[in-house]
């Protein structure tokens, strides 16, 4: 047999675009949210954001359509099932889930009072869990297939000090992702979580501000330096395209090596 014979086929990379494509993405107004949505609107996507605070994500969608971009700002409390299932019905169905919004109270165990417990879980995990259920209902009555992408966390894969409350809310959601996979393949949903280093980010401020806590933050990835916004917004645009068709159930490190050691 000649070379030709064996000619390989011409292959082409499957694109990274998402226009025409709508996306969801909670906790939009700043730190990484808005990063998602500024990300997912520059690759084609009509974004609509939700927080709590109308005015941050107004300012967010102002600025992405000055650059272009189409978005859609929404004040949204997450937390209230039925807002979000009022919303939801209202303005979907989906194609991109990014579930974002979260918070963290970190302190030991010893000193977390039930209040804390019942805001992180509350936030992390149920309002994640039942935002997800409302797009996925949207997705699976639409046929419309689609992909859903939580914001998790190196802590959803290690431990850390003062983090037990956090951990257990972050492994929580690479259970959930795991088992939706599963659940939503047949459906032609991924779902998939994006886990990043300690970034930059308004949350983060007042943690890197102590001298101690920086240090250990950057001394646990391989570059030594913490993250910045622009670098997760590559990895949420590859969940969200056709660039990552066969990834699901999966977890996208962005953590600088924290997890490899």
């Amino acid at each position: 047999m000649n070379a030709a014979t064996h000619r390989t086929p011409h292959l082409r990379t499957p694109s990274f675009r998402l226009d025409g494509r709508t996306a969801l993405v909670t906790g939009a107004g700043r730190g990484i949210g808005s990063a998602a949505s500024h990300a997912l609107a520059q690759a084609g996507a009509h974004v609509f954001l939700v927080a709590r605070s109308a005015g941050e994500v107004e300012a967010a969608c102002l600025d992405i359509r000055a650059n272009g971009g189409k978005a859609t700002p929404g004040q949204l409390d997450v937390s209230d099932a039925a807002a979000v299932k009022a919303y939801i019905e209202q303005n979907g169905p989906f194609d991109i889930l990014v579930n974002n919004a979260g918070t963290n109270r970190p302190s030991l165990i010893t000193d977390m009072h039930d209040t804390d417990y019942d805001s992180v879980m509350g936030l992390n995990v149920r309002a994640t869990m039942f935002v997800t259920r409302e797009v996925a209902r949207g997705m699976i009555a639409e046929d419309r297939g689609g992909t859903i992408i939580t914001v998790s966390s190196q802590m959803g894969h290690v431990g850390g000090p003062k983090r037990s409350l956090y951990c257990a809310s972050k492994h929580a959601l690479e259970g959930m992702t795991k088992a939706l996979a599963w659940e939503l393949g047949a459906h032609r949903i991924r779902v998939n979580t994006v886990c990043p280093t300690f970034i930059e980010t308004p949350m983060t401020a007042p943690m890197l501000a102590d001298p101690q806590f920086r240090a250990f933050a950057e001394s646990g990835t391989a570059f030594g330096r913490v993250g910045q916004l622009e670098e997760i917004m590559g990895a949420l645009v590859f969940l969200a395209s056709d660039a990552s068709t066969l990834v699901t159930g999966s977890a996208l490190m962005v953590d600088g090596g924290w997890t490899a050691r």
